[in-house]
């Protein structure tokens, strides 16, 4: 039988998710903090027509579930742990999904252990519009190969990470600094380069450099990529941020990279 599940925050991820494991079978409730606001009330229905139990608050969504997923913005991740551990009881899992930093992970894990409950952190490694349930995840902590054998039968794609909270995190956010810091580069130079009208030249000559790349076509898809995904991408990089600022290298490349997402999110 599917376990029983939880999904705190309702945005995009959790109604995709919401909707596949609810067609899996699996008992589903959730809670978002925008729930009882117009801006919410499509949502609400769409849940109930899928069967999803729509929950007054947090420990509520939780309550008799088996595992409970975070999947609120990066900015709420710690806070969401740290009331989740005055609800949670022993046996359930608490599976944090949230683009965070190793740190944020780790004070979560933290918050978390004391309640009984198991902890395991998730690094969602793509976008999940398009892969839906099947995005790839990297679980951390010691109860991840446990979830991936209850959650991977529903569709999931969860990997076990070896050693401690925050590594899988660590390996997010460090792919991400070089996937959203090209991005960044590419835009600010494409743009520039329109403005000075040499966009032809500048692609001529990277084609020199670099061979057998297609710089136009490359420039247009991750302008793309930016326009769509740009301001999660960027509070993704906020927290990348945070991570090198914490191992004394700084933050200044990732705040960057974060103000070029920001600035051309929803940019046609």
């Amino acid at each position: 039988m599917p376990p029983s599940i939880a999904i705190i925050g309702y945005g995009e991820v959790g109604q995709i998710w919401a909707e596949a494991l609810r067609a899996g079978g699996a008992p589903v409730a959730t809670y978002d903090i925008l729930f009882g606001q117009p801006v919410a009330a499509a949502r609400v229905a769409r849940a109930g027509d899928l069967g999803v139990r729509i929950a007054a608050n947090a420990a509520d969504a939780a309550d008799g579930a088996q595992i409970v997923i975070s999947a609120v913005t990066a900015d709420q991740a710690r806070a969401v742990a740290e009331e989740a551990a005055g609800y949670l009881r022993p046996g359930q899992t608490f599976f944090c999904i949230n683009s965070a930093a190793p740190e944020t992970k780790i004070a979560a894990a933290a918050a978390i252990t004391p309640s009984g409950a198991h902890f395991v952190e998730g690094a969602v490694m793509a976008t999940v519009p398009g892969p839906g349930l099947g995005v790839p995840i990297l679980g951390g902590g010691v109860h991840a190969p446990d979830l991936a054998a209850k959650l991977n039968p529903l569709g999931m794609n969860i990997t076990p990470v070896a050693g401690g909270t925050g590594r899988a995190s660590a390996m997010k956010l460090c792919r991400s600094i070089v996937i959203k810091g090209l991005e960044a580069i590419m835009i600010q130079s494409r743009e520039s380069a329109r403005h000075w009208d040499v966009e032809a030249e500048v692609f001529a000559s990277l084609a020199r450099s670099y061979p057998g790349m297609d710089w136009p076509e490359l420039a247009e898809k991750m302008h793309g990529r930016v326009v769509l995904h740009g301001r999660r991408r960027s509070a993704e990089m906020r927290e990348a941020a945070a991570m090198t600022d914490a191992i004394g290298l700084g933050d200044s490349l990732c705040r960057g990279i974060a103000d070029v997402q920001a600035a051309f999110a929803g940019k046609k």
